[in-house]
């Protein structure tokens, strides 16, 4: 069994990125910037690959990425990463004590998680991940034809939740996904390319995400449960009332489910 780090960037001139996010075992890199070219180099029994790419959207990113690898294990990677020295090992221990395991979350430093134990993730849970800390057996996930929905996520213009709705449509075929409680990287402080405050364009999106992931009357349900559960971190920026609004005629709205329907429709 083997790994390889899947990692999401911008206008990258190099692969300095690997040595920044101390990564030690085999990475690929998608660059997305302004030429097309691939690049592959070794360090000792370390292989690097990059492929720069005029493509644009993170889910776009990821996808290029699981397609182009060859290794039985991915761990998906965002840019501001920095891993721990032994999380190659942990990850690989982790899937040959979990054989069922089709996707793995780790904890990772200055990420609140709000599952504190080893656990089989289900359909509530998963909406408390993030994508950087999702590895994956690559053979699962393409022989059920899951990967990222390029209609939401940074860059697309629909706000976040990729990782949500990959997540949602893997436990949908079946595939188990569990939870590990072990460190496997620090994340940095670096910004967000899509997050810009709690403003009206924030709920709005979140609303509109959640029903195109969930549904209707479940999105009903979970945006009063966020609503509620969040208002400690957006109450300076906005009543709650005005949040509800937002997210409520994101939901009744469904103008991603609206989106995705008029491109298929226009091809």
């Amino acid at each position: 069994m083997n790994l390889e780090v899947l990692i999401s960037c911008m206008n990258q001139n190099d692969v300095s990125i690997v040595e920044k996010s101390r990564l030690t075992g085999d990475v690929l890199i998608v660059n997305q910037c302004q030429e097309e070219k691939t690049m592959e180099v070794w360090k000792k029994q370390q292989r690097i690959r990059m492929i720069s790419t005029t493509e644009r959207g993170l889910s776009n990113s990821r996808n290029m990425a699981v397609h182009a690898s060859d290794r039985d294990i991915c761990l998906l990677c965002d840019d501001d990463e920095m891993f721990s020295s032994d999380y190659e090992k942990v990850i690989l221990r982790s899937f040959q004590r979990l054989p069922d395991a089709d996707i793995i979350a780790f904890h990772v430093h200055n990420k609140v998680t709000r599952i504190k134990r080893a656990c089989r993730v289900n359909f509530l849970q998963s909406l408390k991940l993030a994508s950087y800390q999702l590895a994956f057996r690559r053979k699962a996930v393409l022989e059920h034809g899951i990967l990222f929905d390029p209609i939401i996520g940074a860059g697309s213009g629909n706000g976040c939740g990729e990782e949500n709705k990959f997540l949602f449509d893997c436990l949908k075929k079946g595939l188990k996904i569990y939870f590990v409680p072990v460190a496997i990287a620090e994340l940095q402080d670096s910004g967000s390319t899509w997050f810009h405050g709690y403003d009206q364009t924030f709920f709005y999106q979140r609303g509109a995400t959640t029903r195109y992931i969930m549904g209707l009357l479940p999105a009903l349900a979970y945006g009063g449960y966020y609503l509620l559960a969040k208002h400690s971190l957006y109450q300076n920026s906005m009543t709650l009332w005005g949040a509800a609004g937002a997210v409520f005629r994101g939901i009744i709205s469904n103008p991603i489910s609206r989106q995705k329907r008029m491109a298929e429709a226009d091809r």
